[in-house]
């Protein structure tokens, strides 16, 4: 499936409602060309009925140590307000996790900034662990 940038910045709006709305333009347009040709990030999404209603990012980090192995970060984990708890997370981060094994990387991480103990437990169900390492974030303006 093609993904439309312009369906994907209207999803991101569910995950960062306070942010600005992205214009769409040339340079919104060339980065966006430059991700779909990574062989490196990897973005999912689901559609229903003409509508793009989940979406997540994988990102393959190349690695010097573990034996060379490289490793996964998932970002912009997002799905559309009016469909949530219907599984559609699951299945886009089951896939990273079947990614991140087939291109043989020796872990996967991601970060959450929703404080909600119901998305703590939804990826603690998927196996990923709060109690392994600590995160830390710096933001530039």
């Amino acid at each position: 499936m093609m993904i439309k940038l312009p369906n994907l910045l209207q999803l991101y709006r569910h995950l960062h409602e306070q942010d600005p709305e992205l214009e769409h333009n040339e340079h919104l347009a060339g980065l966006w060309d430059e991700m779909m040709q990574d062989d490196y990030i990897n973005i999912l999404v689901v559609e229903l009925d003409g509508e793009l209603v989940a979406t997540r990012v994988l990102n393959i980090l190349k690695n010097l140590t573990r034996n060379a192995r490289p490793y996964a970060l998932i970002e912009n984990v997002v799905t559309h307000k009016d469909y949530r708890r219907r599984g559609l997370g699951r299945k886009l981060l089951n896939k990273a996790i079947e990614i991140s094994q087939q291109r043989n990387c020796y872990k996967m991480m991601l970060l959450t900034g929703q404080p909600g103990e119901e998305v703590h437990q939804f990826y603690q169900s998927l196996g990923f662990r709060k109690d392994v390492k600590t995160g830390y974030n710096l933001k530039h303006d």
